[in-house]
């Protein structure tokens, strides 16, 4: 194994752990250690759950000495977003709101991953009910960027973007309502995949916009993204958006190349967010190494990026401010200022806003359709920049400049962000590949068949050279 324990894939540790060559205690007992000493830079974690996390990994360890497996997560260390329960721990939302709020069960995707013998290591920081944010008068200070501390994780799933680029864990979950795993992926340089609506049962998880809420897995590679979506897709009976269907196999092409498949490119959607050229190119790159390797890949365009923002941030906002009304009437101090103030602003839509979003969606969705019935996969911008200073997000950012990300929220479609580059600053620069409904197989394929023929992995933030920082904003 030539990667440092902490650095290594899922798909590493699943064959060390197999072949006995790596403990799954031995792995636990090191990235607790390398969380104690280096996330007082980072902040990723809001708690770690060391003792349930020793107990999972003697647990795992014995069975495997035994001749039983449960998978390639057998053994494995995931964080989960504080967003998601985890029966005996707290679910606080990074929120004063929720500060004493213990989960007295787990959530469906929690089981899963313990039912797959995963390790769980830990809370991960978000932004506030993963949606304000970065704030600094929350009860936990916010996540920062591994690659450099002064600069923002993306939001909301930030611990998790954090955690995995520090080599904390070697896979997070997260959630995304208008890009809120893609975004972290994209600034801290991972793979992050946002499902088709419907495919990960969202049981057990605060929400925040029921109609737009997703949940998914947080990765270095997208091998080991496709494995971790493999245990987390499934019907949940309980969950009524669950989608009933035979069970998924996202890992399924894996390493079938790219030859054949129909490639969409949209150079216009970055365009029109105003992306830097460093994206456009890197972009444009990926494009080029597609059709470099078979794929056949033809510019095309989208319904303009504001129908969307303005369709998923009415709706979005809607939803949000129906689940939080009780609370910000009768708890207002006890939110943070970044997410009082957009409730606040979402108090002042009315029931006919709503529906006409609601329209709007359908037509949207019946746009991308019509193009994506020529396509296998569409590929643009996954930001418009690189990632920013911290304490330069404005509060209204997501309105003023929306993300990327959205349309993939309001069509409900796959959507998955991976590095594609660096800046001349060296932080990561990312592409958003899409597909269709319940086309996570076809995604993967392609990003894997990408990642391959680039060197971008190879690459990781020097996170122990890292200056301690001491920042007036904390």
């Amino acid at each position: 194994m030539s990667a440092p324990l902490h650095f290594m894939t899922v798909s590493e540790l699943a064959k060390g752990i197999a072949a006995r060559t790596v403990s799954p205690v031995e792995l636990t007992k090191a990235l607790i250690a390398r969380v104690a000493a280096l996330d007082g830079m980072t902040h990723a974690f809001i708690e770690v759950t060391a003792d349930l996390a020793l107990a999972q990994a003697k647990k795992a360890e014995d069975e495997v000495m035994a001749g039983i497996s449960r998978g390639p997560l057998h053994g494995v260390p995931v964080g989960l977003k504080d967003i998601i329960d985890l029966k005996g721990v707290r679910t606080t939302a990074h929120s004063h709101q929720l500060i004493d709020n213990w989960a007295t069960d787990d959530a469906f995707v929690t089981q899963k991953l313990k039912a797959a013998g995963a390790v769980i290591l830990g809370k991960l920081a978000t932004h506030e009910f993963a949606m304000g944010g970065p704030s600094f008068d929350l009860p936990f200070p916010p996540a920062r960027n591994p690659w450099n501390l002064a600069h923002f994780t993306g939001g909301s799933s930030s611990g998790s973007g954090a955690a995995v680029a520090a080599g904390f864990v070697p896979a997070a979950l997260g959630t995304d309502t208008g890009g809120s795993i893609r975004l972290p992926a994209a600034f801290c340089g991972l793979v992050g995949m946002k499902p088709t609506y419907g495919l990960v049962s969202r049981r057990g998880v605060l929400p925040l916009s029921q109609s737009l809420d997703h949940i998914g897995p947080m990765t270095w590679t997208v091998e080991d993204n496709a494995l971790l979506m493999k245990v987390l897709a499934g019907h949940d009976r309980l969950d009524p958006a669950s989608a009933d269907r035979p069970d998924p196999t996202p890992e399924a092409l894996l390493g079938a190349g790219v030859k054949g498949l129909r490639v969409g490119y949209i150079p216009s959607l970055g365009a029109q967010a105003d992306a830097t050229n460093e994206v456009q190119s890197a972009v444009a790159g990926v494009a080029t190494t597609l059709a470099d390797l078979g794929a056949t890949v033809e510019e095309v365009t989208l319904p303009p990026l504001a129908d969307f923002a303005a369709c998923g941030m009415m709706i979005l906002l809607s939803e949000a401010f129906a689940i939080h009304e009780p609370n910000i009437q009768a708890r207002p101090e006890l939110y943070g200022e970044i997410l009082r103030d957009r409730l606040l602003l979402a108090g002042l839509i009315d029931a006919s806003d709503y529906v006409q979003a609601l329209r709007m969606r359908t037509e949207l969705v019946a746009a991308v359709a019509k193009t994506m019935s020529r396509f296998d996969i569409i590929v643009c911008a996954a930001t418009a920049t690189p990632t920013p200073v911290i304490t330069e997000i404005p509060k209204f950012g997501l309105f003023s400049k929306p993300p990327l990300t959205i349309p993939f929220n309001v069509t409900g479609m796959p959507s998955l962000t991976m590095c594609c580059g660096f800046s001349a600053s060296g932080l990561p620069l990312s592409v958003q590949i899409a597909g269709h409904a319940f086309g996570e197989a076809t995604i993967y394929r392609a990003a894997q068949a990408y990642e391959a023929a680039t060197a971008w992995r190879a690459r990781r933030p020097a996170l122990e050279a890292a200056a301690p920082m001491s920042l007036a904003a904390e």
